[in-house]
């Protein structure tokens, strides 16, 4: 099943459950629109390479799109699409006033030069400025795309309509108006809805072992405080493969091994093993930090973990979903436990239209409230209906969406 199909399933599911009027849920089986662009790039060499580029804007019932534009080979549109449409979900568990949208561009960016990687980003803007603005759709930075790509699309769009426009896209660098705790957010928000659920679970504490697939930066942020409480982590992969020692890794030695060979492999005291082997260790928290459909029907009966944070963007098919709930291994579904990244995108956003600086501090306390509130409410669904938190992670955006698109 696609990725977009995946969707659409949970949001039948959950609309069913909940008895969500039947015209909603057709307005959410689709997008509001979707607009592909043929980019035309100059290359260092003088050839002129032609890039697909994408911008799927799929409800603003709640507010203006909001949605990263990511950077990668494998991106099409069915994968916008569903990504799209999570981002509406998302915001509506956690109840900021944006809607949903996601852009693109099919390309293997780090191919690319400094200044290719410019006009690239410079022409998806150029492409798409018509359609995008701070009251109507507002981008930030996704899969290998960062704050100074996303800079210069600002820039590039300020230039288009002749007015510095710093609220058309979040994710800025500190210097040019973006938020302080931006870098931190979508790992802090994992931690604290971590914090959250461990409070419900008696077989999860400090003495719990842990493994983290994905080295990045939300998996960094996260890996970070959980060896600040003394959490134990075993293995730990990034995109060349993994380590595990069974007794812990030094995680500070790791990361500046990692810096010096690029990879974690080949670490001192580990064992090196593949990304596959790290999923079917045993541990008692999995963290999915890394890629798309990690855990599929084909691995999902060797998962021995107890508890599954998603940190990365649909890390778990739909029916590996069904497997580990029948294994009775809880999943802390990604539209909640990895929405602090589009929380402090509002946030920066509210900056930059009320022209505010906030402290890092004050980000993070703000962060914390709508994070811990957006789990109590997700968990008292799971309660009151007997679900897992996916489903009623859905069924608490769906009503809020209900309420906004019948308004």
């Amino acid at each position: 099943m696609s990725p977009f199909l995946n969707t659409l399933d949970n949001l039948t599911q959950a609309g069913k459950i909940a008895l969500i009027d039947k015209r909603v849920i057709l307005k959410l089986q689709n997008p509001d629109r979707f607009i592909e662009a043929n980019i035309f790039v100059e290359m260092d060499d003088g050839d002129l390479r032609i890039f697909k580029a994408y911008r799927v804007q799929y409800n603003n019932s709640r507010g203006p799109y909001k949605g990263g534009i990511r950077f990668h080979p494998s991106v099409d549109l069915e994968e916008i699409k569903a990504l799209a449409f999570l981002m509406v979900i998302k915001c509506a568990v956690v109840d900021i006033p944006f809607g949903g949208a996601k852009g693109g561009v099919s390309v293997n960016s780090k191919e690319l030069s400094n200044k290719e990687l410019e006009k690239l980003s410079r022409a998806w803007i150029q492409a798409f400025y018509d359609v995008i603005g701070p009251e109507k759709d507002v981008p930030a930075p996704d899969m290998y795309t960062n704050a100074q790509i996303m800079d210069w699309m600002e820039d590039e769009y300020s230039q288009i309509v002749n007015k510095k426009t710093p609220a058309i896209i979040t994710g800025k660098s500190i210097e040019n108006n973006g938020s302080l705790g931006r870098d931190k957010a979508t790992g802090l928000g994992a931690w604290q809805v971590f914090n959250k659920i461990i409070k419900k679970l008696d077989y999860i504490n400090q003495e719990s072992k842990i493994v983290i697939q994905g080295f990045g930066s939300a998996g960094g942020v996260f890996i970070d405080y959980a060896i600040e409480k003394n959490y134990k982590i075993i293995a730990v992969s990034d995109s060349k493969g993994g380590v595990y020692n069974k007794n812990g890794l030094d995680i500070n030695k790791l990361k500046k091994h990692k810096q010096a060979r690029g990879s974690v492999q080949d670490f001192n005291d580990a064992q090196n093993i593949s990304n596959e082997e790290l999923l079917e260790l045993e541990t008692d928290i999995l963290v999915l930090a890394a890629l798309e459909n990690q855990i599929t029907k084909e691995n999902a009966n060797e998962i021995k973990a107890k508890l599954i944070l998603e940190i990365a963007n649909g890390p778990i098919s739909k029916e590996a979903d069904e497997i580990l709930a029948q294994k009775n291994i809880l999943v802390c579904p990604d539209i909640l436990s990895n929405a602090g990244g589009v929380v402090v995108s509002y946030f920066e956003w509210l900056q930059n239209i009320k022209a505010e600086k906030w402290t890092a501090e004050e980000v993070f306390e703000k962060l914390e409230k709508i994070m811990n509130k957006a789990f109590d409410d997700v968990w008292n669904i799971s309660k009151e209906y007997n679900i897992n938190l996916r489903m009623s992670a859905f069924i608490l955006a769906l009503k809020r969406l209900e309420k906004a698109i019948k308004l």
